[in-house]
C-alpha cells in the first residue's frame, strides 16, 4: 500500500471500485469497496492523488477524500472514455481514471464548496419550477382550446385563460371549470415559489461585491450575474476569455484537417444553464437595441446585425458577453463602453 501514488475511484451508489498505481503506472491495488468502507480505505493510505469523475457525487466525495489528506482530482467523463480499453465495466472504468489523472495536459474540475452547491441549487430548483409552469399553461391553454378560448404565446398571456377558468359567465362547461382549477391552483403556486426564488437571487446579487460589478455589462442583470458568480469556475482556470468562451460552448465546432478550417455550429459543451442564460441576456440587448449605444449603427453589434441572421448575433454576443465576464472576472473593475470611451 505504501507504493501507491495514484488512485483511481469509479463512483457509485453503493459499491465503488479502486484501481491504484505506483510511480511507474503498475497495478498495485484493485479492489471493491462498500460505501462505508470507502473513507477507512483512504484513510489507510499515505497521501496521494485521487482521481474520480466528476459526478453528482463527487464534490462531496472528493471534500472527505481531501480532508484525509490526499490531493483530489476530478476530471469530466469525456476526458475519461479515451483511456477505457475494450469492454466497459468498473475495473476498466476505474483503470481509465488513473491513467487520465497522471497525464500532463489533463484537465480537472475544481471541488466545490457545500456552501457553493447549496447556491448552485437555487438555480436547478428555480429552473425545474419554471419547466412544470411551462407544461401546466400548455395543458390549459389546450384544454381551453377545445371549447374556443385562447391566447396569446407567452407565460404573461396564461392570466387570461385563468380569468376564463374562474369566470362562472365562461363559455366552459361546470365540470371541465371543476378540473382546470387544479391546473390554475398549481399554476398560482408555482408562480409564488419562483418569484420567492427571484427575490433571494435578487438579494445575492446585492450582497455579492463581484455581481455587482458584472450587472455593470449590458445584458446582465441579477439572475445572471449570480449565476456565474455560483456556477463558473474561478477566473484563474482558464487562460484567457476565449477559454472561458469555448468552455460555455459558445464558439464554433471545428472539423478541421489538411490545412483547411471547417467551422459548423456552436459545440455546445460546457455548462448548459450558462450558456442559455448568456444567450438570453444578448437577446434582451438585440430587442433593445434603439437604446443600447453599443449596437448602434457604426458599432461592432450594429453592423453585425445589419448584415447576419438574429440568432448568430445573439450567440455571437453571449460570446463577447462571456469574454467580458471573464476579464472582469480575473482582472476586477467594472464594465466600460467602447462607445462611451471614444
Amino acid at each position: 500500500m505504501s507504493e501507491v501514488t495514484t488512485v483511481g475511484l469509479d463512483l457509485a451508489k453503493n459499491v465503488f471500485q479502486v484501481h491504484g498505481a505506483d510511480g511507474a503506472g503498475r497495478a498495485v491495488v484493485r479492489k471493491k469497496l462498500r460505501r462505508a468502507q470507502v473513507l477507512e480505505f483512504f484513510n489507510q493510505l499515505p497521501p496521494c492523488v485521487v482521481a474520480m469523475e466528476a459526478c453528482g457525487g463527487a464534490h462531496y466525495w472528493g471534500r472527505e477524500i481531501g480532508k484525509l489528506g490526499h490531493d483530489v482530482r476530478l476530471i469530466p467523463p469525456a476526458y475519461v472514455k479515451p483511456f477505457i480499453k475494450r469492454q466497459k465495466n468498473d475495473a476498466a472504468d476505474a483503470e481509465a481514471i488513473c491513467e487520465a489523472a497522471v497525464r500532463p495536459s489533463m484537465r480537472f474540475v475544481p471541488v466545490k464548496s457545500e456552501e457553493v452547491q447549496a447556491t448552485a441549487m437555487v438555480f436547478r430548483v428555480r429552473e425545474l419550477l419554471i419547466r412544470q409552469r411551462t407544461q401546466i399553461i400548455n395543458a390549459l391553454r389546450g384544454h381551453c382550446t377545445e371549447f374556443g378560448i385562447i391566447a396569446p404565446n407567452g407565460a404573461m398571456n396564461a392570466r387570461r385563460l385563468i380569468a376564463a377558468v374562474e369566470d362562472e359567465a365562461s363559455v366552459l362547461p361546470q365540470a371541465a371549470r371543476q378540473v382546470l382549477e387544479n391546473l390554475t391552483g398549481k399554476l398560482s403556486d408555482l408562480e409564488a415559489r419562483i418569484g420567492k426564488l427571484d427575490a433571494e437571487i435578487r438579494t445575492r446579487a446585492q450582497n455579492n461585491e463581484m455581481a455587482r460589478r458584472l450587472m455593470t455589462i449590458p445584458g446582465i442583470g441579477p439572475l445572471i450575474a449570480t449565476a456565474l458568480v455560483t456556477l463558473a469556475p474561478p477566473a484563474e482556470t482558464f487562460r484567457r476569455g476565449r477559454d472561458f468562451a469555448a468552455w460555455l460552448g459558445l464558439v464554433p465546432r471545428q472539423h478541421s484537417t489538411g490545412g483547411k478550417q471547417r467551422l459548423g455550429a456552436t459545440t455546445r459543451m460546457g455548462e448548459r444553464s450558462l450558456r442559455r442564460l448568456l444567450i438570453i441576456g444578448a437577446n434582451s440587448v438585440v430587442i433593445k437595441r434603439r437604446v443600447h449605444p453599443d449596437a448602434q449603427p457604426g458599432t461592432w453589434l450594429g453592423g453585425l446585425l445589419s448584415r447576419k441572421p438574429a440568432m448568430l448575433v445573439r450567440v455571437a454576443l453571449a460570446n463577447k458577453m462571456a469574454r467580458v465576464v471573464w476579464a472582469l472576472m480575473a482582472r476586477g473593475g467594472v464594465y466600460h463602453s467602447p462607445v462611451a470611451a471614444a
